[in-house]
């Protein structure tokens, strides 16, 4: 029998896959990231006393503890480009209210740099700081507070040790009008060279990241002025869809946009690379599908359940679809999507300019991996695709090469909009198997992460190594993450509609599997020698 679809590895071609790749952000003043997410001051929930901890929510941490985080961003995002650090130390009850710009709230500051370093502390995961590259004097300040070991008017302010933090930002998104301190390449090329200059200055070890832009001449220009001192350029990417307008028949335009970032990073992995003076990473620093809505709907509240409070739409326009909901639970078909870009980021992971950092936007609530509500939090459906591809599979990607049936799909290119608002789209083949081989260090262990697009139909494909069937072994664990409804998602109160199975070890007598329908499926084999 022939089966539909086959996967061969390829063994002899490997290459690392860095575990940043699998970060997290957060941004203050941002639809529950900090107040009411990872701080929830007078909280049952949240760590109580005069220390630092007071206000940290616990069941936030035992959650993050258990995925692992390697590395989270903060204070932003937008709210990076008017954020003053000093804001935000001292006794909490002397901290300024400020009016915040970036999202139009008052910022008590009461989580600032060592509620944070705190938090961070406590979970286990290294700090991305990011700052607005405008004043370099507050930057310079800043790192000589977090960082510097000897007896100056800000370490006595610190009052502790060191914290040590590793990777700064050298500004966010300043290539945009909406942020304060927007400027032109040139301008804020030199801003980054003299910040890290000058940073370097208190602390040698720091990791700097400059911004980045899919642009020619942008990219040309920074790396000119800058690429000596930065150890990774951003860039920001993020997916769209209306399946809160469609439902379901968004299924398929969600999970196919995974193919419109791999062709991004692709290219801007190029271009890197032809303008690169030294070796340097892509960090894609905030990324996310964005569920988006008409505004004249009402706006969306969070329930206590873990979604959005229902709203009455009947008879309210459809089109067109420009507002982001913030709170809508992620999905099954959210899942899918995430799974296809960490497929994009192992198979770039060979290039000449690899991406090195993600971060995906958001760590909690605001469509993040993880939902807090005042009475409690609960695990997203993409939280468990982090646990799959972080906790399951190797560490060294291999090549494989897929053949499966496939579709001639538009595939939606993020949120880009033409002049009548609708998505622009490109032609592009979607396989429907989606296919990440990885393996552990020591060799032992082959890992299949494979993703069924189609929604309807089982795929069965012949499994091989290197060409040959009987180089894999007959029997392989076997761990699934899906569920019957493609829109499904976990709530406080059904916690489970999205999570990863584990199936046990079952016998492949003929070297093939039968991969269920929107579906992503791990085959671990134990190899022999």
């Amino acid at each position: 029998m022939t089966e539909p679809a086959q996967i061969n590895v390829r063994p002899d071609r490997s290459h690392s896959i860095d575990p940043m790749i699998y970060g997290h952000f957060l941004e203050s003043a941002f639809f529950g990231n900090i107040q009411g997410g990872v701080f929830d001051e007078g909280s049952p929930l949240a760590y109580d006393g005069n220390d630092v901890r007071s206000g940290l929510r616990t069941d936030v941490i035992k959650l993050c503890q258990e995925l692992g985080l390697p590395i989270v961003r903060w204070p932003g995002g937008n709210f990076t480009s008017a954020y003053h650090w000093e804001d935000g130390i001292g006794p909490r009850a002397s901290r300024p209210r400020r009016l915040e710009l970036a999202w139009g709230s008052e910022e008590d500051n009461h989580f600032g740099t060592d509620e944070f370093l705190a938090w961070c502390l406590e979970v286990g995961t290294e700090p991305y700081l990011a700052h607005s590259c405008r004043d370099v004097d507050e930057a310079v300040r800043w790192v000589e507070y977090t960082n510097y070991g000897g007896d100056t008017e800000y370490t006595r302010k610190r009052g502790r040790e060191p914290y040590g933090v590793k990777y700064w930002g050298l500004g966010n998104e300043v290539y945009g009008d909406w942020q304060m301190g927007h400027r032109s390449a040139e301008a804020y090329a030199a801003d980054a060279a003299e910040n890290a200059r000058f940073m370097r200055a208190v602390d040698p070890g720091l990791k700097f990241i400059g911004v980045g832009k899919l642009d020619e001449r942008w990219t040309e220009t920074v790396l000119g002025a800058v690429g000596n001192q930065i150890d990774y350029l951003s860039f920001h990417l993020y997916g769209s869809t209306t399946q809160l307008v469609d439902g379901a028949t968004e299924y398929d335009e969600i999970v196919a946009q995974s193919l419109y970032f791999e062709q991004q990073i692709v290219e801007y992995s190029d271009l890197v690379a032809a303008r690169a003076r030294r070796p340097i990473g892509l960090a894609l620093d905030e990324w996310n599908i964005r569920h988006v809505e008409p505004a004249g709907w009402p706006v969306p509240r969070p329930s206590d359940d873990g979604g959005t409070v229902a709203r009455d739409v009947d008879g309210l326009p459809t089109y067109p679809a420009h507002r982001v909901n913030r709170w809508s639970p992620r999905t099954l078909a959210d899942a899918l999507f995430y799974a296809g870009v960490f497929h994009a980021l192992h198979r770039a992971a060979g290039r000449e300019v690899p991406v090195t950092m993600a971060n995906t936007v958001n760590l909690l609530n605001a469509n993040g991996v993880v939902v807090a509500r005042p009475g409690g939090a609960v695990r997203a459906a993409t939280y468990h695709v982090w646990d799959l591809y972080q906790n399951h599979l190797g560490p060294i990607a291999l090549d494989a090469d897929v053949r499966s049936p496939s579709r001639l799909a538009a595939v939606r290119q993020g949120d880009e909009r033409d002049r009548q608002g609708d998505f622009r789209t490109r032609p592009a083949t979607v396989p429907d198997l989606d296919v990440s081989a990885t393996r552990s260090t020591d060799g032992k262990t082959l890992q299949l992460a494979v993703i069924n697009r189609h929604r309807d139909a089982a795929i069965r494909a012949g499994l091989t190594l290197d060409g040959h069937r009987d180089a894999l072994p007959t029997r392989a664990g076997v761990k699934q993450l899906g569920a019957d409804d493609v829109l499904a998602s976990n709530t406080l109160s059904h916690p489970d509609q999205v999570v990863l199975r584990d199936l046990g070890v079952i016998d492949l007598p003929d070297s093939s599997y039968e991969f269920p329908p929107h579906n992503i499926t791990l085959l671990s084999f134990a190899l022999r020698g």
